[in-house]
Order: structure tokens, then sequence, then C-alpha cells
């Protein structure tokens, strides 16, 4: 896997954490460099672990579907960005009444924008890939996409939002593509 690839694996991954980053920004949660800080670290943190347990679990079983691991990789990164659309295309709106970078809210939507980074993670095995260099830059990513879209989040509103994770998902959708695609042609 290229580091292009990963890079746009850890932009489409990153999306979610994006998007809560913005929304917290712009409902101003994320004043002060304190909550910038934990939102930014905390996403980072969790986008960098989950691929890692998602490898880790992946590796144990990558032998008995060798045969088929193309298309297990592709199912969870459809089933992911397709969740990720449907997430950006719902209208209704979440407004947090806690300050989202504290406590049990912050793990909570650490764990909630990282659960994608997860099955990443066991496709990542089930392609055979190293996962420290990809988790590493997954992390990073996040963290920087997060701390960008708290400072476009004070600017430009809520309604962003929803287009990043859309376009998180397309993003998932088209990787899915492209690794079955690379298997299933001679």
């Amino acid at each position: 896997m290229t580091t292009f690839e990963i890079i746009i694996i850890a932009v489409g991954l990153a999306m979610d954490a994006s998007a809560v980053s913005l929304a917290s920004a712009a409902a101003g949660f994320a004043n002060n460099a304190r909550a910038k800080f934990r939102l930014c670290f905390h996403f980072g943190l969790f986008q960098f672990f989950m691929p890692v347990l998602g490898w880790g679990m992946g590796i144990k079983f990558v032998s008995h579907f060798k045969t088929f691991d193309h298309w297990i990789a592709f199912f969870l990164l459809a089933v992911v960005g397709i969740r990720m659309i449907r997430e950006g295309m719902d209208k209704s709106s979440e407004i947090h009444k806690n300050d989202p970078s504290r406590g049990m809210t912050m793990v909570m939507l650490s764990v909630a924008t990282s659960i994608d980074a997860l099955a990443i993670g066991l496709s990542l095995a089930m392609l055979d890939v190293d996962i420290w260099y990809p988790s590493v830059m997954i992390g990073v990513i996040t963290a920087g996409m997060s701390f960008a879209a708290i400072k476009i989040g004070t600017k430009l509103g809520v309604m962003f939002g929803k287009r990043m994770e859309i376009f998180g998902g397309i993003v998932l959708l088209f990787i899915g593509s492209r690794v079955l695609f690379s298997h299933l042609m001679p």
C-alpha cells in the first residue's frame, strides 16, 4: 500500500472526527486552547489505536480468508463508506449540551468516531499490510484535520460538517472499489 493510499484512507477516516470538531467549534465549545487540544489529541489517539486493535484481531484469522480477503476488505470499506454517506445526508442535527471536549463525552465521541478505523485495521490485516505506519498516519492526520476543522468551524458554522462525512464516505467507497478491482484484474 502506498503512502498516498494511506493518506487517502486517513483523510476518509478523519472526516467523522473533523465533523465533530467542526460542530463543537461552531457551537462554541472549542473556544480555548485546552478544549482544542483535548479534541485533537483524543481523536488522533483513538484513530491511531483502533486500526491497531482491528489489525490485531484480523491478523489471527488472515490465513483462513486469503482467497477472498479482497471481498472482505471491500465489504467493510463499503459498509463504513455508505454509513458515513447516510449520516452525512441525515438532516437532523444533534446539539451537545455538555462540553464535548471533557470527560466521558470526549471518550464516547472518540470511540464513536474511530469505530470505522477498527474496520480499516481489520481490512489492512486481510491485505497483509503492516499496521504501524498507517496507524501513525491516520492518528496524525486526524489530529491535524480536527484542528483545521475547529478553525473552520469557528468561521463557517455547522452546515459544512455533513458534507465532510459524505466526502469521507465517498473516499472509503473509492478505496474499497480499488482494492476489489486490483485483486480481480489479472
